[in-house]
């Protein structure tokens, strides 16, 4: 069985990956915005149906990655007291 620091640790280590993944996770989120604002601008006035199909679902992307980052962050959270209680 591990002791108490070996557990420890190996939290510190895996919210340091998670809090990795929020960076990737903001570029990503960043990297959408910047598509959405580029797509409303070259689709503006068209009457093309799929337009606006495609901006709501590149605002349902950004609402996922919102809320797969509160999740990463609640995870991280709950494992530091996990670490804190040991």
């Amino acid at each position: 069985m591990a002791s108490i620091e070996e557990v420890r640790a190996g939290i510190g280590s895996a919210n340091d990956k998670a809090s990795e993944s929020l960076g990737a996770l903001q570029q990503a989120h960043s990297s959408l915005e910047q598509a959405q604002g580029l797509l409303m601008r070259a689709t503006e006035g068209s009457s093309q149906a799929d337009a606006p199909e495609a901006q709501g679902l590149l605002a349902q992307a950004l609402g996922s990655i919102t809320e797969v980052q509160q999740n990463v962050q609640a995870a991280i959270q709950a494992a530091e007291g996990v670490a804190n209680r040991l």
